[in-house]
């Protein structure tokens, strides 16, 4: 009978598993059970090989030189009983095929990401997997079948094979619960169920200020904390550390206990929260997960769908009408870091009025000549530079030493093998889908060619007319540039891990020069990693936990600049 596995940082008793299993094999069968519960599968077959037992497979697929092995196949109308073979000929990460992986002992896990049929607005099919709460983990996402850990030894040269069987399947993840400060809300997107063909909701959690309940003739500021799916409201705990929480160690970070740093300061913005002299307003985080990625970009896109428009007009009205908002667009603001600082920079561009000011940190590339390492419209390839004799690979992360991880043309191959056509839920793909036309096949049209790094420079012309940030506001500049005054607020580390301060500079240049003036604020910190968000008084590690409290400030010195004659401005201090 097919388990109902539930994730947990403890793995499941894994060293009794792991110390159940040992098998040789050259090739590998991944067999869906005769008793799970879907007629037939279409989705994604992903195997993984790793070296520590410390914690399981799934939990050590990253897109590191020294990450777990991981190969992935795709699969159509799989049924119950059946399975699917790895052989060395199918593609993987980091040693390309079976026959590179050395002769060892390793522990294997498989997962199957299953997909839905989508059929689009546009006319044509596809298939994708559906967002179902875990913000499109394949590790989480329910419904996902995933085979208990076990260890092999493996020998490429031995012609013998094992049968790995998914006789686990995630579980539904339950909605979080209501609670004094922080609310829910869920609604159905009309703009965004026409586009998908089917029904689409988007969800936000909304933090309420001290006493809301006892003012509902209040009327409040709105700020959206753009970023990645949120399960929760996050760094928010009416609750001190527990004496006894287990430490746990911060490998981006480099601390011991961070989990305890987490902790303590989601407690702290708790406490000033409900202080007397905190600004009372909303604060809201939204859930816009899609079959793409862990949200949507906040922009409209021909892959994604009008996700700009639906939020803009279909959700933030109606978190206003549902939580007492000021409901103008003076009284809006947007923040975030990484894919956040992007999405709060685009949202403030495409929609000038509808907003009052973006604070936008670490941004993913805001300037497409340097998207990362590359420049989308005069280098040819993606994953080389290239001289006369040689050439030399691009790398995609760094330390604030210069030191290197990984390289462009590795964490492509990694995404590839997590999913083709754009479906492995991951960085590079994300931008694809969202930046990119529809393509005959209905799925994204490629910015390069995944296995050779070439460059496609019409998909690149359509990326830059449609959401090169720098590009679009020097091209509109005289349209929107006085509509944008005073709203832009851009902060980098000069030693960003992703090289996104390159494109800061370049869109700098410009800002600095733009006439009328932009009046809002460049800012880097020296040294500084991803995400720095302009504080320079503390570390990234402490620093990214205080979006909420450091740009508060800001926004209440905008408000009293900005708000038109007559506009509320009492009603939020209970005054």
């Amino acid at each position: 009978m097919i388990n109902q596995l539930k994730i947990k940082k403890s793995v499941l008793a894994i060293s009794l598993l792991l110390a159940s299993t040992h098998l040789q094999a050259a090739t590998f069968e991944l067999t869906v059970p005769d008793k799970a519960p879907d007629k037939q599968y279409d989705g994604r077959m992903i195997l993984i090989l790793a070296t520590d037992k410390a914690k399981a497979p799934v939990d050590q697929v990253r897109p590191d030189f020294d990450a777990a092995q991981i190969f992935g196949i795709n699969i159509d109308a799989l049924k119950p009983g059946n399975s699917v073979t790895i052989t060395d000929g199918v593609l993987g990460f980091p040693a390309r095929s079976l026959a590179d992986v050395p002769a060892g002992e390793y522990f294997v896990q498989a997962v199957l990401h299953k997909y839905d049929t989508f059929n689009l607005s546009n006319g044509k099919t596809v298939k994708l997997p559906a967002a179902r709460g875990a913000g499109q983990n394949w590790r989480k996402e329910p419904g996902n079948l995933i085979s208990d850990p076990i260890k092999v030894m493996f020998d490429p040269a031995d012609n013998k094979s094992i049968n790995i069987t998914l006789n686990n399947i995630n579980p539904q993840i339950d909605e979080p619960e209501e609670t004094e400060f922080i609310r829910r809300i869920k609604i159905k997107s009309e703009l965004l169920s026409e586009f998908w063909g089917t029904d689409v909701f988007l969800r936000a959690h909304i933090l309420v200020p001290r006493d809301f309940d006892k003012h509902p003739d209040a009327r409040f500021p709105l700020a959206i904390f753009h970023g990645h799916f949120p399960a929760d409201f996050g760094g928010f705990s009416q609750s001190p550390p527990a004496p006894d929480l287990e430490c746990e160690y911060s490998k981006r970070f480099n601390l011991d206990c961070y989990n305890k740093i987490e902790a303590q300061e989601a407690y702290d913005f708790y406490k000033y929260w409900i202080a007397e002299d905190t600004p009372r307003m909303l604060i809201a985080e939204i859930d816009h997960s899609n079959p793409y990625y862990d949200d949507s970009y906040a922009v409209n896109s021909a892959n994604i769908g009008p996700y700009g428009d639906a939020l803009t007009y279909e959700l933030i009205p109606a978190i206003e009408k549902e939580f007492q908002g000021l409901g103008k667009g003076w009284a809006r603001f947007l923040y975030g870091g990484s894919t956040g600082g992007w999405e709060a920079l685009a949202a403030q561009i495409k929609y000038p009025e509808e907003y009052n000011g973006a604070f936008s940190a670490c941004p993913d590339p805001i300037d497409f000549r340097q998207f990362m390492t590359v420049n989308l419209y005069k280098d040819d390839n993606a994953y080389y530079r290239k001289g006369p004799f040689t050439k030399i690979e691009r790398p995609s992360h760094r330390n604030y030493l210069g030191h290197i991880s990984r390289y462009m043309e590795m964490e492509n191959r990694w995404e590839l093998v997590l999913g083709d056509k754009t479906r492995s839920g991951q960085q590079w793909d994300v931008w694809e889908a969202v930046f990119s036309p529809n393509g005959v096949d209905g799925y994204p049209q490629p910015i390069w060619d995944k296995a050779t790094g070439e460059i496609d420079k019409q998909v690149a012309q359509h990326w830059r007319e449609n959401y090169d940030l720098r590009y679009i506001m020097e091209r509109d500049w005289a349209e929107i540039g006085p509509k944008l005054q005073g709203k832009i607020h851009i902060y980098t580390g000069d030693m960003d891990n992703y090289y996104l301060n390159n494109a800061v500079y370049l869109t700098e240049d410009f800002l600095k020069n733009a006439d009328p003036a932009y009046q809002g604020e460049v800012d880097y910190g020296d040294r500084a990693e991803h995400c720095w968000n302009g504080d320079h008084e503390n570390p990234n590690a402490i620093s990214r936990l205080r979006y909420n409290r450091f740009y508060t400030p800001k926004i209440m010195q905008r408000i009293q600049a900005t708000a038109p004659e007559g506009a509320d401005l009492q009603s939020w201090k209970y005054q």
